[in-house]
């Protein structure tokens, strides 16, 4: 039952179905237009490079069972899928930060890698008819490599956005250590310069405190030395 068609299907819909329900809980909202996003992007890149290979079958008559012919007709469906797939990606993982914008290519040259191995191995097996009988070895071959190749990229997905989490919540935590010291620091300096002016202030009154003394002291030696006083000890006063 399983001919080039539905082989792709097989492989790229589980592939996508695995990777969504991993990238789901990464991304959140983002993770549901993955599914949606991919098989749309598959369908055009199917309609693009029947376009295109097709009238290379007919006209040119490329074979594509026989070398060089199937290495040009995979290579030109391969381009076309890598464009469309790359940029479907590309638009989702650009909303957000967390996630590397090349993940969008690696994973499609992955996915298509991967594909075109299997169909390699599994060439002699593959019917350009379906079958309702035969094949479903091969499709139980491609559901598992779509299924592991999914999930190996969707995990390695995720073990990258849960280290650029971490990284990410390290640097807050070390600038709120940095915010918090450095308000530590300035409060301790505004402290430190509201005691220094307490005792400035304290000795600019201490010292006009003795300066008024002192002028009071001599005006009033003057005083006496105006009018007299034998009883009036200077020595003493100035001792006081």
């Amino acid at each position: 039952m399983l001919d080039y068609l539905t082989a792709n299907i097989a492989f790229w819909m589980t592939l996508f179905g695995v990777q969504e329900s991993l990238l789901e809980l990464r991304l959140g909202y983002l993770g549901r237009y993955w599914f949606l996003a991919i098989s749309a992007s598959l369908f055009i890149g199917f309609l693009l490079s029947a376009l295109v290979t097709v009238p290379l079958i007919i006209n040119l008559t490329v074979d594509p069972f026989t070398f060089p012919g199937n290495l040009i007709l995979s290579g030109i469906a391969a381009f076309i899928f890598g464009v469309i797939l790359t940029s479907s990606q590309w638009l989702i993982l650009r909303q957000t930060e967390m996630t590397p914008r090349v993940f969008a290519l690696i994973n499609t040259v992955v996915g298509i890698f991967v594909y075109f191995l299997l169909v390699w191995i599994n060439e002699g097996t593959l019917e350009w008819s379906g079958n309702p009988i035969q094949g479903w070895k091969t499709a139980l071959v491609f559901l598992a490599g779509g299924a592991i190749t999914g999930a190996t990229t969707g995990k390695a997905l995720d073990f990258y956005c849960g280290q650029v989490e971490r990284r990410l919540i390290q640097l807050e935590r070390d600038r709120v250590e940095r915010e918090t010291r450095e308000r530590e620091r300035i409060e301790r300096e505004r402290i430190e310069r509201e005691n220094l002016e307490r005792d400035n202030l304290e000795r600019e009154a201490l010292e006009r405190k003795r300066i008024s003394r002192e002028i009071a002291l001599e005006e009033e030696r003057k005083w006496y030395e105006e009018h007299g006083d034998d009883d009036f000890d200077y020595e003493d006063e100035d001792e006081d």
